[in-house]
């Protein structure tokens, strides 16, 4: 027994030291093309701010093009992330097959038309088919997809997408409720409007019943 447990031991330590070697190689990556393209963003809004009639050479506006560029680059770091990263060794075996709910996950993203702010809330449920994964892994999905130039429709697709690639569950379904600056700042100017979009995959799309039973549980305070 104890045999037993040690082996199992050096196995968990040893999926750890590969995780974590795996996470410093992507951020490495990720730090060198930042990096490498950071003078081309920040010529860019130079570029951008003196032709909306600015003078980038006063004080207020020196390092400005320098800090939207490095803005920038975190704001759409999803482009550089993909699911098999964040969920290497989080997708356990178990024989649990009730609705998994992770709900209020809150949301930043991109308009891609616009490239002006839209946010909210996600919330996620599953049904798992002998597999789970890490909840914290769900934030981190939203995270990777909603870190890129966006529309809301897409994103909520491809999030449930990607929990039903990776885990391949009995069903998913992904709302997102979230509120648009293109929608509030500028154009129509409606400051309360909210746009909210799901997608359903699986026994969320084939049953009513469990379609009903996770709208109900997700929207409940």
């Amino acid at each position: 027994m104890n045999g037993h447990c040690n082996g199992n031991v050096i196995d968990a330590m040893e999926r750890m030291k590969s995780s974590i070697v795996l996470c410093k190689h992507e951020t490495s990556r990720k730090d060198s093309e930042d990096k490498s393209r950071l003078p081309a963003l920040e010529a860019a809004y130079t570029s951008i701010l003196q032709e909306l009639g600015e003078d980038t050479d006063r004080q207020g506006l020196l390092r400005t093009p320098l800090r939207a560029a490095k803005a920038m680059q975190f704001l759409t770091k999803g482009y550089h992330e993909t699911i098999d990263d964040i969920l290497n060794n989080a997708i356990f075996d178990e024989d649990h097959d009730e609705m998994v709910i992770v709900k209020d996950i809150d949301v930043f993203s991109l308009c891609e038309h616009h490239l002006v702010p839209f946010f909210g809330k996600v919330h996620i449920g599953y049904i798992p088919n002998k597999k789970v994964v890490g909840l914290s892994k769900l934030a981190r999905i939203v995270e990777i997809f909603s870190r890129r130039l966006q529309v809301q429709e897409r994103l909520t697709k491809q999030i449930a997408m990607g929990i039903s690639e990776a885990l391949q569950p009995k069903g998913v379904a992904v709302v997102i409720e979230a509120s648009h600056m293109c929608m509030v700042m500028r154009g129509v100017q409606k400051m309360n409007s909210r746009t909210v979009t799901s997608t359903m995959l699986g026994v969320y799309l084939d049953d009513p019943k469990t379609r009903e039973e996770f709208l109900t549980l997700s929207q409940q305070t």
